[in-house]
This record gives structure tokens, C-alpha cells and sequence, in this order.
């Protein structure tokens, strides 16, 4: 193991179903360690071909068949959405030896296209996972852990200090940044959103207006952790709703975004349906809003929704690197009564409020009290989770939860 590599909680996901499949496609935003974490765990055994380069590229375009025969399994193809039209000579190449696992390791930047294409090609022959950037149990090198409603305990990592945990948050957890922590994030950041509007989004649908777009962005990620208002976000950016829409999906495919949609159930309640939107990495948030440092983030106006934007993406990513789809989702009637995230498991419904503030208060589990209610024996048990060290029932069925113990 190199000594910057941080083990990913999804690498165990990766070696069974290695094991078990023909092909894997491992997809996620650029830069979020995919070839890093293949390399790691295959890089000895496989052969490892990048299809980025245009010269590669152009060799599988013109030639496909010929192509696998130079790289034959196994092997890791990276970028493969550089070059999609090597999906069903590689179904070809798996379907001579069905039975034999692991001949294929795919690694893709683009989800909208590719898992198309992926599906279209390899179903049945492949499982798809996704790589997000780090969470923090990752980053304490801690990858295999367990939540506190899994485990029925609430101790968990070190109590960072509150300073600490804004800094992560404002240098945001893409492994580049978090392995070298001396980089100059804002840069890479900057580099980082040029690059992606330059690269994926062109080639992922045709977006004429570039600046217009990028305004759109900065007007998304100020409404980070809302409620969103479609039409009143239009009208700001002077873009059309299915202008927006279309630009929301791009964001979303390419795991930019994260949208929290409501959760429903028939209880006689009429619930408010339009969703929340969560960006994946803190860092880019911080940076697309204009904070550069700690005191300006932590105590300005948009405090509280990074926070929850923090928790929100923590979730959305020790689900999805334990190879799960996040059952997430948030809970608002007509009447106010609030939850910020309701998660589904198999057999309850926990609730979560999110606060910054590190003095949690009883009536801060007011949402969350609401909801037991109205759900009764499917609600579990529910916990406020803020940025402090304080761990204290706050009434019947609700627990503070510090976010290190998350």
C-alpha cells in the first residue's frame, strides 16, 4: 500500500464482487479515487489500460475487436465512457467464459450515458458500484464502520474540535485534497468545477451557454439543504424550468448533486413534495457560494444548511460505499412538523434532525417527536445529531448524537 492511500470502505464491496461477476463497472465523479482504489487492490494482477488518452481512445474507436485482443482479461479498463463502443465486444469476450469471474474491471466518470450503455450491454454480466469523494470515517481511516442505529451504541470516532470539522469541510473530501491537505483547495477546486463544465458536461448533453450555466450552479448551491423552488430559481438565473430540470438531472448523473426527495405515506396528511438539494462534496458548495475560510462559513447565514449538507452527504456516502442504494428521504406536512432526513430500513424509519449548534435543546426533537407520532411502532429511534460532544436523551425515543459518533 502507497503511504498516501486511505482504505475505502468500499474496497470489500469491490473484491466480492469481483469474485462473483464477470465484469464490474465502478463509476463516480472525476477524481473521487476509482482507479486509485482498482489499482490498489488488482493493480499486480491486472493489466490497467486508459482509454483517455486520444491515441488509445481512437485505437478501441477504430477497432474494438481487435483492441481486446491486445489487452485480454483480466484487465481494468479506465474511462471506459471514452470509449462505449468496447461494452458489447467485451459482453462478446465474457459470454466465451461466462463462468469465469473477475475478467473485466470498468471505471466510468459519466453515469448518465454510460450506465445506459452498461445496461444495454453487460446486464446480468456486471455489477455497477459507485465511488463518492471520502466520508469522514474513511478519513479517520475507520472504513468499515456501523451506524449507531445498526449498532445500538453511540460511541464512535475522536471528538474532532468544532474549527477542525469546518476545515474539512471547506477543503471538502475528494482524495487529492484530503492526502495532501497543504494543497491549496480553493485552486483545486476552481480547476476542478473549469474542468468539469469544460469536459463532462459538454460531453454529457449540449450546453450552449457555459457562464449561464455556471450562474445556474452558484444559484443551486446557494439553496443548498432548501426546499427547492423551482420556479423562483428560474426566475432568478433567467433560465426556463425544463431548462433547469434538464440541468438539475446532468448534475445529479454526474454526482454533483444529491436530491432528497420527500418521504410519502398515507396518514391522512397532506405532505409537501418538492425536493431538497444536497451537493456531494462540501468543499465545491463552500467554494461555489464564495467562503474561504472557517469563521465565514460557520457563523454566516448559510451555516447551518452546510452543516446539514455535511451530514446529508456523510449518509448518502457510507450507504452507497457499502454497495447499498441510500434509502433517504425527508419527512414536511402542510402544517410545518419537520424532519430533516427519514432513513428506511428494512424494517423502521429513522429520523434524523440535523442542527449546528453544539447546545442541543429539547425542543429540537419537537419534528422528531411529530413523527413517532404519526408513525407509531414503524418509527425507530430518532437522534439529533449536531457538531458538539454532548450525548443526552431528549425525551422519550429521541438521543443527541455529536457527528463524530455518527
Amino acid at each position: 500500500m502507497s503511504e498516501s492511500y486511505i482504505p475505502r470502505s468500499l474496497e470489500t464491496v469491490v473484491q466480492k464482487a469481483v469474485r462473483e461477476f464477470p465484469a464490474v463497472v465502478l463509476v463516480g465523479p472525476r477524481q473521487s479515487g476509482k482507479t486509485t482504489l482498482l489499482r490498489h487492490l488488482y493493480g499486480r494482477q491486472f493489466l490497467v489500460v486508459s482509454l483517455e488518452p486520444p491515441d488509445v481512445r481512437l485505437a478501441a474507436l477504430n477497432d474494438p475487436r481487435g483492441f481486446l485482443t491486445l489487452y485480454p482479461p483480466p484487465v481494468i479498463f479506465d474511462e471506459i465512457q471514452y470509449a462505449p463502443v468496447l461494452l458489447p465486444y467485451i459482453k462478446e469476450q465474457i459470454d466465451l467464459h461466462r463462468d469465469r469471474a473477475g475478467q473485466s474491471l470498468l471505471t466510468g466518470s459519466q453515469n448518465l450515458l454510460l450506465m445506459q450503455q452498461v445496461t444495454e450491454s453487460l446486464a446480468g454480466r456486471a455489477a455497477v458500484l459507485k465511488l463518492l469523494p471520502m466520508s469522514l470515517w474513511e478519513i479517520n481511516h475507520h472504513p468499515q464502520g456501523i451506524f449507531p442505529w445498526e449498532s445500538g451504541r453511540t460511541a464512535g470516532l475522536s471528538d474532532p474540535p468544532a474549527s477542525q470539522i469546518w476545515q474539512q469541510i471547506l477543503q471538502g473530501f475528494y482524495p487529492e485534497i484530503v492526502s495532501n491537505p497543504d494543497r491549496d483547495a480553493r485552486l483545486w477546486q476552481s480547476s476542478y468545477v473549469q474542468t468539469y463544465l469544460e469536459r463532462d458536461i459538454r460531453n454529457l448533453r449540449a450546453i450552449g451557454d457555459l457562464t449561464l450555466f455556471q450562474t445556474f450552479l452558484r444559484a443551486l448551491a446557494a439553496r443548498s439543504a432548501q426546499i427547492l423552488n423551482l420556479s423562483e430559481l428560474c426566475r432568478d438565473v433567467g433560465v426556463a424550468v425544463s431548462t433547469a430540470k434538464d440541468w438539475i438531472s446532468i448534475l445529479e448523473a454526474s454526482f454533483q448533486i444529491f436530491i432528497l426527495r420527500p418521504y410519502y405515506a398515507n396518514i391522512g396528511k397532506r405532505l409537501v413534495k418538492s425536493p431538497k438539494v444536497y451537493f456531494v462534496d462540501t468543499g465545491l458548495l463552500c467554494y461555489l457560494v464564495g467562503l474561504r475560510d472557517v469563521e465565514h462559513a460557520a457563523a454566516g447565514p448559510m451555516g447551518g444548511a452546510i452543516f446539514e449538507n455535511l451530514v446529508v452527504a456523510e449518509l448518502l456516502k457510507r450507504y452507497t460505499h457499502r454497495g447499498e442504494e441510500p434509502a433517504l428521504y425527508y419527512w414536511r406536512t402542510a402544517a410545518g412538523s419537520e424532519v430533516d432526513v427519514v432513513i428506511e430500513t428494512q424494517d423502521r424509519l429513522i429520523p434524523l434532525e440535523i442542527k449546528q449548534s453544539e447546545t442541543p435543546r429539547p425542543e429540537m426533537a419537537r419534528g422528531i417527536i411529530s413523527f413517532q407520532t404519526d408513525f407509531g411502532d414503524k418509527a425507530g429511534q430518532g437522534y439529533v445529531i449536531h457538531p458538539g460532544k454532548m450525548t443526552l436523551p431528549l425525551g422519550k425515543g429521541v438521543m443527541t448524537l455529536p457527528l463524530a459518533n455518527l
